[in-house]
């Protein structure tokens, strides 16, 4: 398979760097080929109502795409880092784990992940995995969407004494706006509809809702 197009100018410090139209085509294609791109009636984790859902684990599902989106989202963490090594990804359960491997392969980087505590709800480190004080390490989700994950891992290395240079996810369903506390990057940024549920016409039609994805809202 082939590359998602050129490569973007890195973005400026903690800001979104936007691919190319070719390339968000190529990506939104993937979704729309491994029937990912969901449409219909969705309660997301932030408990607004949406009319779509991208569900990223159908995509990776094929390990050639997976690998392809790990290249390609290194290849922009990389741009925006300058090239600089990184030691180790770390990507949040369970929706990063297998993106963040696949650009861990790419950026040939140790690849952890966090789970959320069941007392706490807080993002912790767990099955013997440790971060070295000093270490460079960069933060991977599949989706973005408020991007409180994504910072909540940012946070917990910079306690560890990592240094992050960088996030990344495939999707930003945040229209670059979600604030993650590093500088990142992604595949595909998006601005989706969104309704409170309160105000929802999807409600007011009937529309039986759902909730997609592997975190509680």
């Amino acid at each position: 398979m082939s590359g998602f197009g050129n490569q973007p100018t890195a973005s400026k410090q903690h800001g979104p760097c936007y691919p190319s139209s070719d390339m968000a085509s190529s990506v939104l294609g993937l979704f729309e080929e491994t029937e990912a791109y969901l449409r219909g009636h969705f309660r997301l984790t932030s408990g607004l109502h949406s009319g779509e859902y991208l569900q990223c684990a159908k995509v990776l599902a094929y390990p050639s795409y997976a690998e392809q989106l790990g290249r390609d989202l290194a290849e922009r963490i990389q741009t925006l880092t300058g090239g600089r090594t990184i030691d180790v990804v770390v990507a949040p359960a369970m929706g990063g784990i297998i993106i963040g491997h696949e650009v861990a392969r790419a950026l040939h980087s140790r690849s952890l992940f966090t789970e959320r505590d069941a007392a706490s709800n807080e993002m912790t480190f767990r099955r013997g995995f440790e971060i070295r004080p000093g270490e460079s390490a960069v933060v991977i989700e599949d989706v973005v969407t408020t991007g409180g994950s994504t910072k909540e891992v940012v946070q917990l290395l910079r306690s560890a004494g990592a240094n992050v240079l960088a996030a990344g996810s495939i999707i930003d369903r945040s229209g670059g706006r979600a604030d993650v506390d590093a500088p990142r990057v992604s595949l595909q940024v998006l601005n989706p509809v969104t309704y409170s549920p309160e105000d929802c016409p999807l409600c007011r039609q009937g529309v039986p809702v759902v909730k997609p994805g592997s975190r509680p809202t």
